[in-house]
């Protein structure tokens, strides 16, 4: 899994929240030091800045942050073993990352259960503060929630039968149990490979389909040794910021006050940031002639079907590894209680 957060948190960036200059980190009374696999340079980098200028002001200059950007101090889990030596204080996380700290955190990224964002988050907010308790037991705090975005599958063929998608080379991420689990259901043996061996595996014909975000296809540019995405995506990704609870019980209770509301304040600008992002990316996906796959047109109902089995038999024998049987039913009743208060929101998102 050593790849996993420099693939989705390139993605990201809707989590790495925080973006000060070195000058005030400095000037701080605590300086909390953060890292993230995010690159500086995006438009959503200017809501972070602010954010963060915002805190250092309303804090009268207690708490200031100092960001690594662009995976200096290593991928996620380097990320978190740094955290847990005092080396570093928090990081902004995909949910593979969260997982490593709280396995449980992953459940809302069971594939083919999320109909759109609206889903993702009536559930996830209902589910924050049980996750948030979790976290806190391991010695975490989570400053703030988000998905980052609704993973497509690109292939160089179409993916025409369930007999076409088996005979192609799936890509999945090394230790990855959610994808593992999805294709053995589907009866498909992936190639697993670090994030960094697959632009190189593409151009070599080693892998010919993987799932990516729209912004994920084009700041690697996989896009480019693509012909097809499939209209409909087939899982969300969650991410969240996280600081270690040592240095946040130094943090005058004010401050923290401060920051989770700056930092919940936020929320919405950061995620609908991030979805102009996926969105600007998909233009350019599309104007690249990236054809798109009608799954409507041309799948049979019953290989459909055979996809949602198999995506429910990933989700259920994921339980006891990353989370309890509990928990995953009371993720599928809340999802259900939504649909129940919002019966005119049954729009899934697919590529127009």
């Amino acid at each position: 899994m050593k790849d996993y957060g420099r693939m989705f948190l390139a993605a990201l960036i809707a989590l790495a929240l925080f973006c000060p200059g070195a000058t005030a980190a400095e000037q701080a009374k605590i300086t909390i030091k953060m890292a993230t696999l995010a690159p500086k340079g995006s438009n959503l980098v200017n809501i972070y800045e602010k954010l963060a200028e915002e805190i250092r002001i309303k804090t009268d200059g207690e708490v200031g942050f100092k960001i690594y950007w662009g995976g200096v101090q290593g991928d996620e889990k380097d990320v978190i073993r740094k955290i847990k030596l005092g080396q570093l204080h928090g990081g902004a996380f995909s949910g593979s990352g969260l997982g490593e700290i709280v396995p449980e955190v992953r459940v809302t990224e069971i594939p083919f259960v999320f109909r759109n964002h609206r889903e993702v988050a009536y559930v996830r907010e209902r589910l924050r503060p049980t996750m948030e308790k979790l976290f806190e037991e391991k010695g975490f705090i989570v400053i703030g929630w988000g998905d980052i975005g609704f993973l497509y599958v690109f292939s160089k063929v179409p993916l025409s039968s369930l007999e076409v998608a088996r005979q192609q080379k799936w890509w999945t991420l090394e230790g990855e149990p959610i994808g593992r689990e999805m294709y053995k259901a589907m009866g498909i043996s992936p190639i697993s490979l670090s994030v960094s061996d697959v632009a190189t595996s593409l151009s070599t014909n080693l892998i010919d389909c993987a799932s990516a975000t729209p912004y994920m296809a084009v700041a690697f540019q996989w896009y480019t040794r693509f012909k097809y995405i499939n209209e409909y995506p087939s899982s969300n990704i969650l991410g969240a910021m996280v600081i270690s609870k040592k240095i946040w019980d130094k943090i005058s209770p004010q401050s923290r006050n401060i920051i989770l509301d700056l930092a919940r304040q936020s929320h919405g600008r950061i995620e609908e940031a991030a979805r102009k992002e996926d969105e600007k990316c998909m233009k350019i996906l599309l104007d690249a002639g990236i054809q798109v796959y009608r799954t409507d047109e041309n799948i049979k109902d019953e290989e459909v079907q055979f996809i949602f089995d198999a995506a429910e038999k990933t989700r259920n024998n994921l339980v006891g590894e990353l989370y309890s049987q509990e928990l995953l039913d009371r993720t599928m009743a809340l999802l259900d209680e939504y649909r129940k208060e919002h019966p005119e929101d049954t729009k899934v998102i697919r590529i127009e």
